[in-house]
């Protein structure tokens, strides 16, 4: 067979190889070993042109294994051989000593200087530079006007390949992002909790940008779902909100970004400025529904101890004020703590120091008050009903006990037991009444769900016993 139908065949069966995948990478390793094959060289180095970084970057070989490297060999069109042929759109072939020519570029993990020749012939499509691509061999060797045809046909071939590989690539990763903005929509539209929204944008980031880690910051510097751990490589794409920013995407990686991965940061960055205002929104649109709920919950029970008060026969005007001005603060204490908190519980041994302190202040006792609180969690509105009842037992034995008052706070099997007790003289056997004494036993009885127990032996104590 003549050189012609050889190369001929050759030339068939290189392009039916490289253009029997569409995955670039797949494309380059096939290229670098089907050219190699072609010309019988001993190796073949194929680079890809980045328009926008203007460099050959190596992206497949035979001979050396790219991953390999500790950093991809890369240049500008006009350097070293292989860059010289890019730049002429040219061949340029160098039969012995190829390292020792004035244009070699010596990389310290390609080894290079072993080899003898070099043919090294541009790849273009349509006169656009698509990359380079060289083929070495150990033995001098002059290569034929015949083989520098054939590799620029192979070339020119293969550009046509790479392009359509390049386009294959871009849709792919196309796929990919819009999968991942469609989670992160769904991420936004589906959940009224603001944590699951930022949860899934983190998520998805990182799934989508192949980082190792990810992380929302908002504006006062608050770190939000950190997910994964710190790269080489870091970008922080603000969060803006009518022309305000609202916080920061953050995403690391090993390896650099691309203009394409910090266009699509820049797609997650807004929806994430959607989803954080977007979950305030209803975050402050629920607290303001609750605090009114709370607040109308809270009149009512201010009306009904101003109610119950004025129903009561023979009292001292002032001391009724008074008494109800410790009632409202009760209240009040209840309404700040679970504003605080912004819970649905209230922690009691909190709730009661915060009232003793408030009671000692307003009434200027100066009695020994010795508390032992055990932690005991409350709903909200039953916590309001113990405050109360707390106001009045302790009001009383600081007004009528002893020198000294003791309070507990404590479970008892599925109970919990609040008592009261000072070194008084006590009631004598004589039963108890008044206004603050019929607001206690309703507000155990009907809120409380519990019982309420007066005992009195060298002093009062008063036991508050309800279900937990």
């Amino acid at each position: 067979m003549d050189d012609t139908a050889r190369h001929l065949r050759l030339l068939t069966e290189t392009i039916a190889a490289v253009n029997s995948s569409l995955d670039l990478e797949e494309v380059l390793s096939l290229v670098a070993r089907e050219v190699a094959d072609a010309l019988g060289a001993d190796a073949c180095f194929v680079y890809l042109y980045d328009e926008q970084a203007d460099e050959l970057i190596l992206r497949a070989t035979l001979g050396t294994r790219v991953e390999e490297m500790t950093g991809r060999p890369r240049m500008r069109p006009g350097e070293g051989i292989t860059g010289t042929a890019a730049a002429l759109r040219e061949p340029v072939m160098i039969a012995t000593q190829a390292h020792l020519d004035e244009r070699f570029k010596a990389f310290p993990n390609l080894p290079e200087d072993e080899y003898e020749s070099i043919l090294a012939v541009p790849i273009l499509a349509r006169e656009k530079l698509e990359g380079a691509l060289n083929v070495r061999t150990r033995e001098p060797r002059e290569f034929s006007a015949a083989e520098i045809d054939l590799l620029l046909a192979i070339a020119a071939q293969v550009a046509q390949t790479i392009e359509h590989a390049k386009l294959y690539a871009q849709a792919q990763r196309r796929v990919i992002e819009l999968e991942a903005l469609a989670r992160i929509s769904e991420a936004v539209s589906e959940s009224l909790y603001l944590e699951e929204s930022l949860e899934g944008i983190v998520e998805a980031t990182v799934d989508a940008l192949g980082a190792t880690g990810a992380a929302i910051v908002l504006e006062d510097g608050e770190v939000v779902w950190p997910e994964g751990r710190a790269g080489r490589h870091a970008v922080r794409v603000p969060l803006r909100w009518k022309g305000r920013q609202v916080g920061e995407l953050v995403c690391d990686r090993d390896t650099p970004f691309t203009a394409d991965d910090r266009a699509l940061l820049g797609s997650i960055a807004s929806h994430a400025a959607v989803a954080l205002e977007h979950g305030r929104a209803v975050l402050r649109g629920v607290l303001a529904q609750e605090i009114h709920h709370r607040v109308k919950n809270n009149l009512q029970t201010v009306a009904s101890l101003l109610r119950l008060q004025a129903r009561a026969d023979d009292v001292d005007a002032h001391k009724a004020l008074e008494d109800s001005v410790n009632r409202i603060l009760a209240i009040a204490a209840v309404h700040e703590v679970l504003t605080e908190r912004r819970d649905d519980d209230v922690e009691l041994d909190e709730l009661l120091d915060r009232l003793r302190a408030m009671l000692v202040q307003g009434l200027g006792a100066a009695k020994s008050i010795e508390a032992s609180l055990e932690p005991v969690a409350l709903a909200g509105n039953r916590a309001t009903a113990l405050a109360l009842v707390f106001s009045e037992l302790l009001q009383n034995a600081l007004e009528h006990g002893g020198n000294s008052v003791r309070v507990e706070l404590t479970r008892r099997g599925g109970d919990v037991v609040l008592a009261i007790a000072d070194d008084g003289v006590g009631v004598d056997g004589e039963p108890v009444s008044g206004t603050g004494l019929s607001i206690v036993q309703a507000l155990v009885r009907d809120e409380l769900g519990g019982t309420l127990a007066l005992e009195s032996n060298g002093g009062l104590r008063a036991e508050v016993v309800f279900p937990a």
